[in-house]
């Protein structure tokens, strides 16, 4: 999908500034909020005793998973990149997906998907239409990767379900056609379809290329399986790998419903609802702590660093483009 809107700027008027300083100070005390909130809830000793009980090597995998789980993830951006033909660099907008994915992970989507995004690539110099175009990339690539697996999964019976679950298997395998429905009806759309053009309240609404759609869909897909494998990696052996993908995805979209920061609480009992006949809940909850360990928290440190960078980068961006207007 491509939103096309104009992206000069406009001459800005006092109130306007005073909004803006306003609403980026308000901004930062909510991210810092959040963040306090985030660190005081987390059992640092009992994460900390988790990480200890793994191999070296074991971690080591599971740092280099999660850095190919982060690589697949901002290379959605990188398709925004060439969809819309803005001009920063593929490292910088790598680093901007990267502070802005681990920050929707622990903080939610509305900080870290929307909010972040936003600030961030507007202060590097796009536009805000340009900003949705790459959102929208993003989420497409994210959900269609989502859809594609959970809908396999689903409709192959590869996830066993307890019994006393409501939904039960059949119901499971319908809402799998359904998603793999959906998955190749947008890919269709892509490829056939003879309208690429639709405008919506003003907007301008355009189909992705077959080739860039598919590349969304693998993206997608690959995010997906490494998060899963991570989790796979930490927990015993001898587990079938699709189910762990499969309670993963349900967790997923849980999380997504409840509108809980990184699911907390609901991954674990997604996970302890769907998997306790095959492992001990102990095991369970210690692979899901060294799991938020990793790809929850590290990144979300590292995140804050490069977060101060860019803002340093796009403050000096403003003063030279004021130094210049003056």
């Amino acid at each position: 999908m491509k939103a096309s809107t104009t992206d000069a700027p406009k001459p800005s008027r006092p109130w306007r500034r005073w909004l803006k300083r306003g609403v980026t100070l308000i901004f930062f005390v909510l991210v810092a909020v959040l963040l306090f909130s985030l660190a005081r809830n987390v059992d640092w000793p009992e994460v900390i005793e988790t990480l200890r009980g793994y191999s070296p090597l074991m971690l080591v995998a599971g740092m280099g998973i999660t850095a190919v789980s982060y690589t697949a993830f901002c290379s959605y951006d990188l398709l925004g990149k060439k969809y819309t033909g803005h001009g920063l660099s593929t490292g910088r907008v790598l680093l901007v997906a990267f502070v802005c994915y681990a920050f929707n992970l622990n903080l939610g989507a509305w900080v870290g998907g929307l909010a972040m995004r936003y600030r961030l690539y507007t202060r590097l110099g796009l536009g805000v239409g340009t900003v949705t175009r790459i959102l929208s990339i993003s989420l497409i690539a994210n959900w269609l990767g989502y859809m594609i697996l959970a809908g396999a999964i689903f409709s192959f019976h590869l996830l066993e379900l307890p019994q006393n679950w409501e939904i039960g298997a059949a119901g499971l395998q319908f809402i799998g056609f359904g998603l793999l429905a959906v998955a190749f009806a947008y890919l269709a759309a892509c490829r056939f379809s003879k309208r690429r053009v639709w405008h919506i309240r003003g907007h301008e609404i355009v189909l992705p290329p077959l080739r860039l759609a598919l590349m969304q869909a693998a993206l997608g897909a690959a995010n997906w399986s490494l998060m899963a494998a991570l989790i796979y990696l930490l927990l015993p052996q001898g587990l079938f790998f699709p189910s762990i993908l499969g309670i993963l995805l349900i967790s997923s979209i849980a999380g997504v419903i409840t509108h809980i920061p990184g699911g907390l609480g609901v991954l674990e009992a997604v996970f302890l609802a769907l998997l306790q006949h095959h492992v001990a809940p102990s095991q369970i909850l210690a692979a899901l702590i060294g799991y938020r360990a990793l790809y929850f928290l590290l990144p979300l440190a590292v995140a804050c660093l490069a977060y101060l960078l860019l803002e340093r980068r796009g403050r000096k961006r403003k003063r030279e483009e004021a130094r210049q207007e003056g």
